[in-house]
């Protein structure tokens, strides 16, 4: 016995409208997608292109604080191999990646200064 059927790709569209069912997901999704990935995508971007800045921007007597907490000064800044002379102490000084900095140190005064 030979049994065929009738069905094809668009079957699911007239055994109760399948692809209506589908229709709130598909909105949730794009809902979602403005109100909170494309925000956070955005935001992720400026603060790249920001710290990229920074790090462009360094340049020897720049007070820092590295990823790893160490607060220092740049001593020399050195472009071909991308690294940085920091002093940490006195007579200390140790050579860091450019992208191991964290920030620029601020004092007291820059941050009441902001506000």
């Amino acid at each position: 016995m030979n049994i065929t059927s009738n069905v094809g790709p668009l079957a699911f569209l007239q055994a109760g409208g399948g692809l209506i069912g589908l229709l709130p997901f598909v909105a949730i999704f794009v809902i979602f997608y403005f109100l909170l990935i494309r925000p956070q995508q955005k935001k992720q971007r400026q603060a790249q292109q920001e710290r990229e800045a920074l790090l462009k921007a360094l340049k020897p007597g720049d007070k820092i604080v590295t990823t790893g907490g160490i607060y220092g000064t740049i001593v020399a800044v050195r472009e071909k191999d991308d690294t940085v002379q920091l002093r940490i102490a006195q007579s200390v000084s140790v050579e860091a990646e450019r992208s191991a900095i964290a920030r620029l140190q601020t004092s007291e005064k820059e941050v009441e200064a902001s506000k």
